[in-house]
């Protein structure tokens, strides 16, 4: 069974700064991981924990997946990466994305405008400044005019883009080094890459062989019907948000995106959770015996994903290290 670069997700659910620091280095130790993904929401800060973990591990890559464009400028993204490639000694992948409503404008107060722009010239900006060069940008959202890095790594700092829908990923497959992804079912992926290739192609590239990393809310469980509620609890406010809500949309549940929508509006969270219907949750997520979970995420690296990154959803850290455990790349090539 063909898992890909099987990698763990970090924070996980209910674990602290250190707690994921400890688990990072069991999964690469005991398990066989060679790669870490970190999100950023509301928990640890991805750089300060992605600093952390070099020194924790020995060879697993380490990328966050993802940081907002938005709440840090170019040149502190640029320091923030310089400094943790050279903690890892060339094991890291800035990872960069525009986020949402709730993170940018709700959280951070930030007007959440031109998100093509903003990724597109935020790469731009950053390209000069890893590069040891002494930025001179002027764009449509932003600009950096003299900032030169005091830190230039010596290895080249790789950038993934994060995209939903055809035009960010007609924009990654332009500028960026690979792509993140999450929340589809596999028949949308055809659409997914053929966009990514489709702007990598205009742009004279070709991103076939580019690395497709993919989030997976995972469960081990026997009881299906608790875990989809969980979904429902945990992704509702996702799949109301406008730029998942499109999404959705697009990956083919018109229908739920809908009636999420319209419960949204009236403020009925008992709606949008209903509004998710069983076969949307069980297509955009990871749930069931821990065989089941694995034929799923193989399904979705025969269709194309070559980076699946296991996010359990789970409350304690045993459950956690249960989905690791499930899929450790150790285990599995025995």
């Amino acid at each position: 069974m063909n898992l890909g670069r099987v990698a763990i997700s970090l924070p996980a659910p209910g674990l602290d700064a250190r707690a994921c620091v400890e688990l990072a280095a069991k999964a690469e130790r005991e398990w066989g991981y060679d790669a870490i993904w970190l999100a950023e929401t509301n928990g640890p800060d991805s750089f300060a924990l992605a600093g952390a973990l070099a020194t924790a591990t020995e060879r697993s890559l380490i990328g966050t997946a993802i940081v907002p464009v938005y709440n840090r400028t170019p040149a502190v993204l640029a320091m923030s990466a310089a400094t943790v490639q050279q903690l890892t000694g060339g094991r890291f992948v800035l990872g960069l994305g525009s986020s949402s409503h709730a993170i940018v404008r709700d959280w951070n107060g930030v007007a959440f405008e031109r998100p093509l722009a903003h990724v597109r010239e935020s790469v731009a900006i950053l390209r000069q400044a890893l590069a040891g060069e002494k930025t001179d940008f002027a764009g449509e959202a932003l600009r950096s005019k003299g900032f030169r890095l005091g830190n230039v790594p010596r290895q080249p700092v790789p950038i993934y883009l994060a995209a939903l829908r055809e035009k960010m990923l007609r924009l990654a497959g332009a500028i960026g080094d690979g792509l993140v992804v999450n929340l589809f079912p596999a028949s949308a992926l055809p659409q997914i890459l053929g966009a990514y290739r489709a702007g990598g192609a205009d742009a004279g590239r070709d991103v076939a062989k580019h690395e497709v990393v993919c989030r997976f809310q995972v469960m081990i469980t026997d009881d299906l019907p608790y875990a989809r509620n969980i979904v429902r609890m945990a992704f509702g406010g996702y799949a109301a948000a406008p730029v998942y809500n499109r999404f959705f949309a697009w990956c083919g549940f018109e229908d739920e995106a809908r009636a999420v929508a319209d419960a949204w509006a009236r403020k009925d969270r008992a709606g949008v959770a209903a509004a998710m219907s069983d076969a949307m949750v069980d297509r955009i997520t990871i749930l069931g015996s821990a065989e089941r979970c694995r034929e799923q995420v193989a399904a979705f690296v025969e269709a194309g994903v070559t980076t699946p990154v296991l996010s359990p959803l789970a409350i304690d850290r045993r459950a956690i290290e249960a989905v690791f455990e499930a899929f450790a790349p150790a285990r599995n090539a025995q």
